[in-house]
C-alpha cells in the first residue's frame, strides 16, 4: 500500500503484519482459515485462493477508476463455513480510524492519506466474522490520534477495551471519558492494535441456516446482559457474491473524489438534499425543532434561517401502526394536532404550508417497536413477530389456566430483550394470545412462573398440547415498549414509514430506538434492509429521499442516514464554555466517531433562541459548524424566540453562514481556522450574492479579513 503521489512513496503496509485478501470463518469452531496460496489469472482477472481447510475460492478483480473491486464468485468445500471476511487489511497508519465504514486516515499535512473499504452489496457488512449478531459491542477503546499531543498514561495501552459509564439505561451517562485517548466505538470495521496501527475488514455471512446468538449491544453492563436468540434463517442470503471496493487516496480528497465515485459507480444508495449528496459538506444544514406547542411562526423562522426541515418534536412518537394505513391523522385528515392560533392543522395541511417555502416537516418515531394497541401487537398479535426461543406446550390449557408447562426450560429464565431487561415486557405468544410470565421452575415439570393470561388486552384462549410457545423479542420501557417484528414484517414496517411520508407530506424522521433494528440478530444487514425497503417504497411514490437522523449510526445506515443529532445541551457542544461536552464526554465522543467516518458531526438539540441569545453566540456556533462539518437541531419555542431582542439579527447571521456553506465558499485552510474555539468571527455578505467577507475579531474589532466566493468545483 503506497502513496504514489509523493516521492519517495510512503509505504502503509506493515512488514510484520501480512494482510490476507480473504479469510473463512467456521462459526461452530470459532476458527478462521487463512489463505495459504494465491494464483492470479491475468487474462480472466481472477484470483484463486487456497485455504488451510481445503477450500478454494474464486475471486474476480476489477480495476476501477480510483479503486479495486473484489467479488467472491465461488467457494468449494464450504461445509461449516458460516462466513467470509475480507481482510483484515493492516496498515501502519495510527491517526484516525473509521470503525463504521472501515477507513484508516492520516490527516496530517505531511502524510494526508487514507486507505479504506466499502461494501458493495447489502450482505457484506462492516466488521469481523466473529461479531456476534453482526452488530459490534458499544464500548471504549484506547487510542491516541497523536501520541505527541495526547500521550497515554503508563496505566493504559493502545487497543485496550473498556465498558461504557453510567447505569446502562440513561444513554447520556454512557459517555464517561473526556480524555482524548478514550475513543468510543460504534462498530469494528476498523480496529487498532497494541501499537495503535489501524486495520480494516468487512465480512459476509450465510443467513440461510438456523443459528443461535448470545447477544447484547452493550454486553459488559449488568443491566444489558446478553440474551440467547434464535436468529431467523433468510433464504437466498449468503456470502457468494460478496463484494468490496478497496481504495486509497489523499485524505483531503477521499470523500468527494473517491468515496462518492464508488457510490455512484456501484449504484450504492445516494440520497440527496437540494440535489447534493447528503455526505457533501456543502449540503450540511441544521434543522429547526418546534417546541412549545404553538407553530404560528415556525415556518417563517425556518425560512429566514435558511433551514430546510422542521422537526415537530413536541408531537411525540409516531408509532408504527399499519392499522391506520399511513393516515396518521385519519382517512379524511380529521385530526388536527399541529396548533396554530388561526386554527389547528393536520400534518398534510401544515406540510403544504411549509412546502411553499421549500421546507419539509418531520416526526420522531420508535422505529420498529410494535406498541400495545397497534395492528401487529395487540389485541390480535401478528404471526410474524421475532422470537428469542421456541418451545412446546406440554399440556393443553383453558383460558383460565395459569399452569403453563413447557417441554424445555433452557433460557426461559432470561428477562425480555437485552436492553434494560424490562420485567413487564417478559412475555410469550401462543396462537393469538400474549401471556406474561417471569421465571421458570427449577425442576420438572417445568412451568412458567407469575403467569398473567390475556396480556396487553389480548383474549385468553384454549391452547392444545404441543402448541408452539414463542418467547418474544421485545424493546425496553420509557415509552418505547413494544414487540420486535421478524424480517418479513420489518419490511412492511419500512414500507409503512414511506407511506406515512407520501400521504402526510413528511420528509424527515428521527428514528429514536434505531438500535431496535439489531434486535432480530441480523445486525447491520437488518438496518440496510430496512432503509433500502423504505427508500425503495418512497421512490415508488415519487417523493424525495427521506432525510433522517436516529438514535445510532452504523455501517447499516451510513449510506442512507443524513445526520445524527442526538442529545443536546451541555452534553454536546457547550457554547458558553466552547467545548465539546462540558457535563459529559458525549460531545467529544460523537464528534470523534462521526468525523473519522466522513459523516456530519451532530451538535444535537441545542442552542435555543431566547431572551438572552446574542448574535455573537450564533456566529461562533456557525463557525464551528462550517469548519468541522456539523449539523444541529435548533430548538425554536415561539414564545421564547419572540422574547429575543436580536432575533432578526440572529436569523440573518445564521442564514448568511448557511448560504455561504451551501455555495462551498470555505476552502480547507479557512475551515481549519474556524474549528478553533478560541477565535471569533463575523461573516458579511459581499458585493453580490455569491461572495462573502469573513472577518476575524480580536477583542470585538475586525482584525483580519478573507474574501470568499462560491465554488462549484472545490
Amino acid at each position: 500500500m503506497k502513496n504514489s503521489l509523493v516521492s519517495p512513496n510512503l509505504e502503509f503496509s506493515p512488514a510484520d503484519k501480512p494482510s490476507p485478501l480473504m479469510c473463512l470463518y467456521d462459526g461452530e469452531k470459532e476458527t478462521y482459515y487463512k489463505p495459504i496460496k494465491a494464483t492470479f489469472n491475468e487474462k480472466g482477472k481472477a484470483i484463486t485462493l487456497d485455504f488451510s481447510n481445503g477450500s478454494v475460492a474464486q475471486i474476480s478483480l476489477e480495476t476501477k477508476n480510483k479503486y479495486f473491486k473484489f467479488t467472491l464468485e465461488s467457494l468449494s468445500q464450504s461445509e461449516g463455513i458460516e462466513g467470509i471476511q475480507w481482510g483484515p487489511y493492516h496498515t501502519n497508519i495510527t491517526n484516525l480510524f473509521g470503525e463504521i465504514i472501515g477507513v484508516a486516515r492520516d490527516t496530517s499535512e505531511l502524510v494526508n492519506y487514507a486507505i479504506g473499504m466499502l461494501a458493495l452489496d447489502d450482505n457484506t457488512l462492516g466488521g469481523t466474522s466473529e461479531t456476534i449478531a453482526d452488530a459490534a459491542p458499544f464500548q471504549y477503546i484506547i487510542h491516541s490520534p497523536d501520541p505527541s499531543r495526547y500521550p497515554l498514561p503508563d496505566s493504559l495501552q493502545e487497543g485496550q477495551i473498556f465498558t461504557l459509564g453510567g447505569d446502562g439505561i440513561n444513554d447520556v451517562a454512557f459517555y464517561a471519558h473526556k480524555e482524548p485517548y478514550f475513543r468510543i466505538m460504534y462498530g469494528n470495521t476498523a480496529t487498532v492494535d497494541d501499537k495503535g496501527r489501524i486495520s480494516i475488514n468487512y465480512q459476509s455471512r450465510d443467513r440461510t441456516k438456523k443459528r443461535e446468538v448470545y447477544y447484547s449491544l452493550i454486553p459488559n453492563m449488568a443491566v444489558n446482559t446478553p440474551n440467547h436468540l434464535e436468529v431467523q434463517p433468510l433464504p437466498g442470503i449468503d456470502y457468494i457474491g460478496s463484494s468490496i471496493a478497496l481504495w486509497g487516496s489523499p485524505d483531503s480528497l477521499a470523500l468527494m473524489e473517491v468515496i462518492q465515485n464508488i457510490v455512484l459507480s456501484e449504484g450504492l444508495p445516494y440520497p440527496t438534499i437540494n440535489e447534493k449528496w447528503i455526505k457533501d459538506p456543502s449540503a450540511f444544514v441544521p434543522d429547526a425543532m418546534a417546541h412549545g406547542g404553538l407553530n404560528d411562526s415556525i415556518i417563517s423562522y425556518t425560512s429566514q434561517l435558511g433551514f430546510k426541515t422542521i422537526s415537530l418534536w413536541d408531537q411525540g412518537f409516531v408509532r408504527p401502526d399499519r392499522g391506520d394505513e399511513g393516515y396518521i391523522d385519519g382517512k379524511d385528515f380529521e385530526r388536527k394536532p399541529i396548533q396554530l392560533t388561526s386554527g389547528n392543522k393536520s400534518h398534510k395541511e401544515f406540510a403544504e404550508m411549509a412546502a411553499k417555502y421549500g421546507i419539509t416537516i418531520g416526526r420522531t418515531t420508535i422505529t420498529t417497536a410494535l406498541a400495545p394497541g397497534t395492528k401487529d401487537a395487540s389485541p390480535i398479535p401478528s404471526d410474524s413477530l421475532c422470537y428469542q426461543q421456541k418451545r412446546l406446550l406440554v399440556n393443553s390449557i383453558s383460558p383460565d389456566d395459569t399452569l403453563i408447562v413447557v417441554d424445555d426450560p433452557t433460557y426461559l429464565d432470561e428477562i425480555a430483550s437485552w436492553e434494560g431487561h424490562a420485567e413487564n415486557l417478559n412475555m410469550i405468544k401462543i396462537g393469538k394470545e400474549l401471556i406474561y410470565y417471569l421465571g421458570v421452575s427449577e425442576s420438572k415439570p417445568y412451568r412458567l412462573l407469575n403467569v398473567k393470561r390475556g396480556y396487553w388486552e389480548t383474549k385468553p384462549l384454549h391452547h392444545a398440547k404441543n402448541d408452539t410457545i414463542y418467547k418474544l423479542q421485545v424493546t425496553l420501557n420509557y415509552g418505547y415498549d413494544g414487540l420486535i417484528p421478524n424480517m418479513e414484517l420489518q419490511d412492511k414496517i419500512a414500507a409503512y414509514y414511506a407511506d406515512v411520508c407520501f400521504i402526510n407530506g413528511i420528509g424527515y424522521y428521527d428514528f429514536d430506538g434505531q438500535e431496535f433494528l439489531f434486535n432480530n440478530g441480523h445486525g447491520y444487514y437488518s438496518a440496510k434492509r430496512f432503509f433500502r425497503k423504505m427508500f425503495e417504497r418512497a421512490a415508488m411514490h415519487g417523493i424525495l429521499p427521506i432525510r433522517f437522523t436516529g438514535a445510532t449510526l452504523s455501517e447499516g445506515s451510513w449510506h442512507y442516514q443524513s445526520i445524527w443529532n442526538v442529545g443536546g445541551g451541555k452534553n454536546l457542544y457547550d457554547v458558553e464554555t466552547r467545548e465539546w461536552g462540558s457535563t459529559t464526554s458525549q460531545g467529544k465522543d460523537l464528534r470523534d466517531v462521526t468525523y473519522a467516518n466522513f459523516f456530519p458531526v451532530g451538535m444535537g438539540r441545542n442552542f435555543a433562541i431566547n431572551a438572552n441569545s446574542t448574535v455573537e453566540q450564533y456566529s461562533h456556533i456557525q463557525a464551528i459548524s462550517v469548519g468541522l462539518g456539523t449539523t444541529y437541531s435548533l430548538e425554536l419555542n415561539q414564545k421564547e424566540v419572540e422574547s429575543c431582542p436580536q432575533k432578526y439579527e440572529i436569523f440573518r447571521t445564521i442564514s448568511t453562514w448557511e448560504h455561504a456553506r451551501s455555495a462551498n465558499a470555505f476552502p480547507r485552510n479557512i475551515k481549519k481556522l474556524l474549528t478553533d474555539p478560541k477565535r471569533n468571527w463575523i461573516l458579511e455578505q459581499g458585493e453580490n450574492e455569491d461572495s462573502w467577507i469573513l472577518h476575524e475579531l480580536k477583542e470585538g474589532v475586525k482584525n483580519k479579513s478573507y474574501a470568499l466566493h462560491k465554488n462549484e468545483n472545490r
